[in-house]
């Protein structure tokens, strides 16, 4: 995370070298005013400040000083908007993909959504953001137009979508004015243009002085083409670098407001979501990088899991499956459990639903600054943790405070050491050397007259692990015995924090 301390020792750093004053731009993390700093590559450039001229500055090396904010693609398209106008129903027209939910009730978008997108050879990214609304003081409205501004400064161009057959509303006005002190291309698309028939509705847009209206469909997909050529025609070939090599996916989850978002802003060193005390105010779930001593991780912001009875809206119905999908396209879940509450029903249902799903995972307790220790409370709290884990007793707990940000680096190094645990291979000869004597102790028990004799085991699969014994009778092994195998697997060669898959073949 990048720290005020460590800001400031860049600025020196760089006024030391240059004796040029830097200003950080919010919305650019490797842009500096005198500075920029490739994306991919992290060679530094010198922008001279009274001329256009940018030429390489060999003798800066500013690679300690860039902490963890994630590299995003050059071409960078903001869609903005008042709320419900089909924001979410274009950015997944544009991806091809149900990637945001979309739903009729107004502000379901709540936090600025990242995705990737190619037309004609071009690559993009596209910003989904929540309902644009200037001057309201609901809690939730501003802090998405609060997430929308950000979206807006991060982009090198704005999709300003309006609503055809609503035509130009007060809020459309608004955020008209706020688009032309931006600076920024923007690019003003009608929706809901489904034939032509209805083409004559854009004409009024022009009013909002931002240039032609381009008349499309979002919902069928009327006239996107033509509008992405327009959308992309400035753009670079090579917007987004291909990375060498997969991220880490780590799926943060849990319960309703036990902070996920808060976690997740607070490894970023920015508020990347959208944080209230009101449960439920993450949605879909929101990918960021996140750099850790020089380790790249992809974090995964989910909505909060709550028992299926209690879910009484649709968009929260919606919000669980994607939650669910996350889990299942992670290679690590960090579990929040709420230290104040303690645990309940609903933590334990989380963790089954995970280690169903295979998912290797770790338990965070947060708040816990908010809890009277004493010197032996860490640990009495885990062993009941443990307790209550039953049969996934083998995940690591950290307890940590996403407010005071203690030891948040910790959970990240630690889903590391569990995904190279995952992905770790015993050779044969090593696992049988260690478990045949302990079957030979401990027998399994045959509730027929035939003796069940297992000859040999080897690992078969990692991520999760799968290790196969074979034996004579392979469908008379009984569940307890495959138990006592996976403890005994753990017991030789640890597997901390991972899923373990035992299968019986016949030999």
């Amino acid at each position: 995370m990048q720290t005020p301390h460590k800001l400031r020792e860049l600025r020196n750093f760089c006024i030391g070298k240059n004796k040029v004053a830097l200003k950080r731009c919010s919305y650019n993390p490797f842009l500096w005013k005198g500075f920029f700093v490739c994306p991919g590559t992290s060679e530094v450039y010198r922008v001279p400040l009274r001329t256009s001229e940018v030429y390489k500055d060999p003798s800066l090396n500013l690679a300690p000083f860039l902490g963890n904010f994630d590299i995003m693609s050059k071409n960078i398209v903001a869609i903005v908007g008042r709320p419900n106008v089909g924001k979410s129903t274009l950015f997944n027209r544009i991806l091809g993909a149900r990637e945001a939910i979309v739903y009729d009730t107004p502000g379901v978008t709540r936090d600025r959504k990242y995705a990737n997108a190619e037309w004609a050879g071009k690559s993009f990214t596209v910003i989904d953001t929540g309902g644009f609304v200037p001057k309201s003081e609901d809690v939730f409205e501003k802090a998405i137009r609060e997430q929308a501004r950000i979206a807006i400064e991060e982009a090198d161009s704005v999709v300003f979508l309006v609503d055809a057959v609503d035509g130009i509303t007060r809020l459309d006005q608004e955020i008209a004015i706020i688009l032309r002190k931006s600076n920024k291309p923007v690019h003003l698309v009608v929706n809901k243009i489904d034939s032509s028939t209805r083409e004559h509705l854009s004409t009024e847009f022009f009013e909002l002085g931002l240039g032609e209206p381009i008349p499309i469909s979002a919902l069928g997909g009327r006239q996107i083409g033509d509008f992405l050529d327009l959308l992309t025609a400035k753009f670079n070939t090579n917007g987004i670098s291909k990375r060498e090599r997969e991220l880490l996916r780590i799926a943060i989850i849990g319960k309703p407001n036990v902070g996920k978002s808060s976690l997740v802003n607070a490894l970023l060193g920015k508020q990347r979501t959208v944080v209230t005390d009101i449960p439920g105010t993450t949605r879909d779930s929101v990918d960021s990088i996140v750099k850790i001593n020089g380790e790249e991780y992809v974090l995964v912001d989910t909505a909060g899991l709550r028992k299926q009875s209690r879910v009484k809206e649709n968009v929260e119905f919606y919000s669980a499956i994607r939650t669910l999908k996350s889990i299942e396209d992670s290679d690590v879940a960090v579990i929040l459990f709420d230290a104040q509450s303690g645990v309940d029903a609903q933590d334990l249902h989380i963790v089954a639903a995970t280690m169903e799903r295979h998912r290797s995972a770790l338990i965070a307790v947060n708040k816990w600054d908010l809890v009277e220790k004493t010197t032996m409370t860490a640990r009495e709290y885990e062993l009941t943790i443990l307790e209550q884990l039953g049969l996934y007793d083998f995940l690591p707990v950290l307890f940590i405070s996403a407010k005071a940000m203690q030891r948040i680096r910790k959970v990240i190094e630690k889903a590391g050491e569990i995904h190279l645990e995952q992905c770790k291979r015993i050779e044969t000869s090593a696992l049988n050397k260690a478990l045949l004597p302990d079957i030979q102790r401990n027998p399994p028990k045959s509730s027929s007259p035939k003796e069940i004799k297992i000859k040999y085991v080897t690992q078969i699969k990692t991520r999760p692990p799968m290790f196969s014994f074979f034996c004579n009778e392979p469908r008379l092994v009984q569940e307890h015995y495959r138990r006592f195998l996976e403890n005994k697997i753990r017991d030789h060669f640890g597997f901390s924090g991972v899923p373990l898959n035992v299968v019986f073949k016949k030999k």
